[in-house]
């Protein structure tokens, strides 16, 4: 099934205002070749049929189809490993410091744009290492929140092939990881009860959450997004987020050098400034 410019155009248009997903002219082969097979199954004769289809979508049934076909969900555990590191020596003691001085135990993090949910089990692994015994006296467990119904299915199973898990130091692999015999492994319970999934679109104008963050993690999502939309996602997450809270992107995206919201601490790591 072959797709004119016209139908292109259309289609671009709406992924880019519902998802924020920005599609060069060089992705239509790309989009053809991802969308055909579900076009054929519906039973759509042409492209813009099936556009029409999407505009007159009053449940987004059909969009969270098309999202699912046209994301990349490319991960795997312990991925931009510096991150990581720097999560467990330095972001998260020093938030939690601040917390007990405070007399607090509440510490929010945000996994935005989860995917299949390795990211979100990554962080609970290093907290569980970080607080210990204490864990269990901490409100900390992960929200994580992907616009595909299809990844987030993945990540509430907790079940990985060992092939994804090769990056995962062994400690953790013994610690928190069962195989299930069929080549797999599962993560324990524990571990699948404190990540929260739940489907969210990062292009929604408001962000409804009741309190501020103090990590947020949105890694590798802004390199679909175009310039003005990358500013607007950056002014929400600065919106939520807790004075001296830290943001972790993907180490092919910037913040660029013109906005004044978060402070550089190092590649693809900034904090928002304390009041």
């Amino acid at each position: 099934m072959s797709i004119t410019n016209e139908e292109f155009s259309l289609l671009r248009a709406l992924i880019q205002r519902k998802f924020g997903i920005n599609l060069s002219d060089q992705k239509k082969s790309l989009l053809v070749g991802r969308l055909q097979k579900l076009l054929r199954h519906l039973g759509y004769a042409s492209f813009r049929e099936y556009y029409e289809a999407l505009v007159n979508d009053k449940g987004e049934e059909k969009l969270s189809q098309l999202v699912d076909r046209i994301s990349t969900n490319h991960t795997y555990f312990n991925r931009e490993n510096a991150h990581f590191d720097f999560f467990a020596q330095t972001a998260l003691p020093e938030v939690a410091n601040r917390l007990r001085q405070a007399n607090e135990q509440d510490l929010r993090i945000w996994c935005a744009g989860c995917s299949t949910g390795e990211e979100a089990y990554m962080l609970l692994m290093l907290l569980l290492e970080y607080f210990g015994e204490e864990y269990r006296r901490w409100n900390c467990g992960i929200l994580a929140t992907d616009i595909s119904s299809k990844v987030l299915e993945i990540a509430e199973r907790g079940i990985y092939p060992e092939d994804k898990i090769t990056m995962l130091p062994e400690t953790l692999k013994r610690k928190y990881l069962q195989p299930t015999g069929d080549g797999q492994y599962a993560f324990q319970e524990r571990l699948r009860k404190d990540a929260t999934f739940r489907r969210f679109n990062l292009m929604n104008e408001r962000f409804p959450f009741k309190k501020p963050f103090h990590v947020i993690f949105c890694r590798n999502v802004m390199i679909y997004f175009d310039a003005p939309t990358r500013t607007a996602l950056i002014e929400k997450f600065h919106q939520v987020m807790k004075p001296g809270g830290y943001l972790f992107i993907g180490h092919s995206e910037t913040l660029g050098r013109q906005q004044n919201l978060f402070k550089y601490v190092m590649p693809a790591v900034y904090q928002k400034e304390h009041v």
